[in-house]
Parts: structure tokens; sequence; C-alpha cells
């Protein structure tokens, strides 16, 4: 399976990044993120100081203690909550476990979901599935991802037919879907807007 540590020879650099994409909304003390990356604390620090000399990060001091927090116009910002995505909870299992789900076409988180942001409304979808569903072996991963994040998933598993339909007709339910913000976990996203 891919994953981050093909792209970045720091493995600490890939578990902060992880921990600050995770999660983008919150900032974090230097000892926080050394006990959620369960790495040394030197190697966090060395890691930290290059992620800002490069734009990454930016530290905030509050109290006596030293914040930081990820930049949002760092130009590669959308990329790596993508990656991070791709590779951490639901979205990883979702690609990890793609066979088990059943014949997957396309599979996409809602940006919002991705960054953690609450939903606009009560209709909101954190994701679609389109493809013969396993839906019992899909509940499963959504419930592990409800408890680890501590709130519910909206998702909606639809068949390749009822996803064409649904386009053709212009279904306002899957048009809300289709013009906001998505990481594509599986597919082509040109091949499913068009």
């Amino acid at each position: 399976m891919a994953s981050l540590e093909d792209l970045f020879v720091s493995k600490v650099r890939v578990k902060l990044i992880k921990t600050f994409l995770s999660k983008p909304q919150e900032i974090f003390y230097v000892r926080q993120l050394v006990r959620l990356t369960d790495e040394e604390i030197n190697a966090v620090r060395r890691e930290l100081a290059r992620m800002e000399e490069r734009g990454m990060v930016k530290k905030e001091p509050r109290a006596n203690r030293l914040y930081y927090f990820f930049v949002k116009s760092y130009p590669y910002y959308q990329d790596l909550i993508s990656l991070v995505a791709k590779t951490a909870g639901l979205g990883a299992d979702i690609v990890k476990h793609k066979n088990k789900i059943g014949n997957v076409k396309f599979a996409m988180l809602s940006g919002r979901y991705a960054r953690q942001m609450p939903k606009k409304s009560d209709e909101d979808i954190d994701l679609l599935i389109v493809g013969k569903v396993n839906v019992a072996e899909l509940n499963k991963l959504v419930r592990k991802a409800e408890s680890e994040r501590e709130k519910e998933i909206n998702y909606a598993p639809m068949t390749p037919d009822e996803f064409e339909f649904r386009k053709s007709r212009r279904d306002p339910f899957l048009q809300r879907i289709l013009s906001s913000g998505r990481i594509m976990l599986i597919g082509d996203e040109e091949e499913m807007v068009s």
C-alpha cells in the first residue's frame, strides 16, 4: 500500500504531518506532539524547526508553552490534506479494505470531513461510495471511524446504475455532493463528475 513514507524520508516528519493534518483545526505544543508521534523530543524539535524554516508550520508562544500549527497558505497544504486523508483514518481503511467492501468504482471523502470542519447542514455527506458495496463491511469501517472521531459520519453507498441515473437527472442531492470539495480515495475524479 502506498504511504507518505514513499515521499518523505523523515519518519518523524511523516508522523508530524499526519498529526497536524488529521486535525487541521488544532494547535499542538511540543510535548503533546512527542506523545502523539511517539518520537524522541529532540527529533520532534529538530523536525519542527525544519518544517518552520520551510514555511510549513508556525509557532506561537502561549503562557509557558510553545504551540505549533500547520500553515494553511503553505503551497502544498491541499495536496498534503489529500495525502493524509488517504493514509490515515477512514480514508486509509477504505483504500486498504476496498476488496472487502466490494467492487468499488468511486470513493470520495468530503473536503469538510478531511479538514474536520463542521457540516453546513445535516444533509451533507462525508463519504460517497459508488459500486457493488458490501454494506455490512462498510458499516464496520464507518463505525470504527465514528468511535475514533466521536462524531457521526454521514455516508451514501450507491450502485453504479443509481449513480448514473441520479447524475443524468441532475439529482439535487448528488449535485450538492459533486459540487463541493472532495478527496478522491478510489477512482478518477474527472470520470466521476463528467
